[in-house]
Parts: structure tokens; C-alpha cells; sequence
């Protein structure tokens, strides 16, 4: 069976502890378990103070069979990082403008920007696919929407992973790929009704809000919307279109990472869960595992965690 882990963002010393406490053991640099298999939710990297060794782990797992994982967002943005845009000599896929540097710069201290280890690292981000559709359950980054895992099918080979083709589309604002990535690994944004506008932690004005997906009931753009509390009074509650959000089928479990939530794990509903509990975030943080052994539904009693040393 499976132990799914949320984002580390380079937090080894945690991701070492957490995988003590589910038992599993390093053997011959090896971290594994003798009945269970991990599977890392994305987002090894950016923020942590061990990003090198977190990404170590986490490769030698997936290179010995001893884990799974998907693409996350920071994981992206460091293959567009490094990617020289075709179209524009001496420009990158992600620009490096100073927003973006400063959200990066800790990993490219850590891995030496440019160096062998880099240049690996970031072939084996292109390896990840974006998503998980397991017999049992189903993982991706940030949102599971129907519309756009059919159209990032066009984007990927047999085992869900970008093309190499697919990269500059992908980040090419505008553009579909571009918006199936976006939704997929950072999440569903809805427009906010003419007239309205929040500030963001950068205080740029947003007409976007990050939305809520799991959440199916009759609701306002200000019950789905995620932005910070002190904004949250300039979301309006008129109700939002019941056909913008994606809703979920249940067959099956769906977990992803992301979210940065607080508090003590749980589910967000009978099949959805999210992992990231903010261990990058704050001394509060934690990081989180789900211990899966084939249920039909997200069980309370089965979210494992250790706090941020």
C-alpha cells in the first residue's frame, strides 16, 4: 500500500523524521519500507534549508522503486527557470524578474545554479508526471479537474509527462497548455465579478481569486475564495456559477498538496485530500502523510505528521 507526503520544499531533517515514524528504514541510501511504497505530492524544492538533500531522497526512492511521485509547481517553474525561451534569445520560459528570483534563489544557492547537480536535478523534475490515476486512488498537485486532465493529454506521453515539445507551450501565458498546467499544478482560479479586486502579498491588484475546488454546495465567490484574511472583506458574496467549479466523482480517492492549510490534518471531504500542511510556512508547520490501505474514503485516523523542527 501507499504513504502519500505533501510538500517538503526542502525540509529533510522533517521528511526523515516522518518517514522514521511510518517505519520505513534507509538501507544502502535508500530510505524504503518492506510492505509499503511512498508517493511524494510535488514541490520538493524552493523555500527548506535542504533542498539538495530533500530532492536525494525523494530521487533515490523513486529510482529504486521504493516511491511515486507527481510534478508540482515549484518543480515546473525550475524546468522553465532553466529553459531558454526559443522565441526570445536571452530570455528564459520563467522570466527572471526579481518576483521570481527571490521565490527561487534558495534552491539555486543550495544546488549551485548551472553545476552538473543542477542540470540533473532538473532532467528528473521533466521526468515527473503530472498526475496519478491509480487503480486505487488518484494524486496531482494542486486540482483535479475532468475538463483539464482531457485537454493536457495532448501535452503528454503514455506515462503523463510533459513532452518536450509541450514545455514552451505550457508556459506561454494565454495559451491552453498554458492554462491546463496552471489549473492542474497551481490550482483553480475564478474571475471575480467587474468591479471587484483584492490586494496580493506583493499588493498588486488581483481580479483572480484561488478557489476552493473540493467544495460542491451553493456557494459565494468569498466562500471559495482563498486569499489573505485581510482581503477577504473586498471578495463579494454574490453566488457563484454552479458550472465554474469542476466537482468530483468519488470513485475513487483523490489527494494533492498545495494548499498550505493549518491546523490539525483532515480531510477536506469523503474522497479529497489535501497534504500540505505549511512546513515551510511557519514554525507551526507540519509535514504531512496519509497512510492509504485501499479505502473508499479519506479516513480521519489515518493522517501521520511531524511538526517543523
Amino acid at each position: 500500500m501507499y504513504d502519500l507526503i505533501g510538500d517538503i520544499h526542502g525540509y529533510a531533517t522533517e521528511l526523515k523524521a516522518l518517514l522514521a515514524k511510518m517505519d520505513y528504514q534507509e538501507i544502502d541510501g535508500v530510505w524504503q519500507h518492506p510492505e509499503r511504497r511512498v508517493i511524494f505530492l510535488g514541490d520538493f524544492v524552493d523555500r527548506g534549508p535542504e533542498q539538495v538533500e530533500t530532492v536525494n531522497i525523494a530521487h533515490n526512492m523513486v529510482k529504486n522503486k521504493k516511491a511515486l511521485a507527481v510534478m508540482g509547481n515549484h518543480e515546473f517553474n525550475a524546468v522553465a527557470w532553466a529553459t531558454p525561451d526559443p522565441k526570445y534569445p536571452g530570455e528564459f520560459l520563467r522570466s527572471h524578474d526579481d518576483k521570481n528570483q527571490d521565490q527561487h534563489q534558495a534552491f539555486l544557492d543550495q544546488v549551485g545554479e548551472g553545476s552538473d547537480l543542477h542540470k540533473s536535478m532538473i532532467r528528473w523534475f521533466k521526468t515527473l508526471p503530472v498526475y496519478l490515476d491509480l487503480p486505487e486512488l488518484r494524486v496531482v498537485h494542486a486540482c483535479w479537474h475532468p475538463k483539464y486532465l482531457k485537454t493536457v493529454g495532448s501535452l503528454t506521453d503514455c506515462k503523463n509527462r510533459l513532452l518536450p515539445e509541450a514545455w514552451e507551450a505550457s508556459s506561454r501565458k494565454g495559451s491552453e497548455a498554458y492554462d491546463t498546467i496552471e489549473t492542474l499544478l497551481k490550482g483553480l482560479e475564478i474571475t471575480l465579478p467587474p468591479g471587484h479586486y483584492f490586494l496580493d502579498k506583493e499588493k498588486n491588484e488581483r481580479t483572480n481569486v484561488r478557489a476552493q475546488w473540493w467544495r460542491t454546495e451553493k456557494l459565494t465567490y468569498r466562500d471559495l475564495a482563498m486569499v489573505p484574511g485581510s482581503e477577504i472583506e473586498k471578495i463579494p458574496h454574490t453566488p457563484i456559477e454552479a458550472h465554474i467549479l469542476p466537482g468530483y466523482d468519488g470513485v475513487k480517492p483523490v489527494f494533492v498538496g498545495h494548499y498550505w492549510l493549518k491546523g490539525e490534518p483532515g480531510p477536506l471531504t469523503d474522497h479529497i485530500a489535501c497534504l500540505d500542511y505549511s512546513v515551510a510556512g511557519n514554525s507551526d508547520g507540519k509535514l504531512c502523510a496519509y497512510r492509504f490501505n485501499n479505502d473508499s474514503k479519506i479516513e480521519p485516523n489515518r493522517f501521520v505528521w511531524v511538526n517543523r523542527y
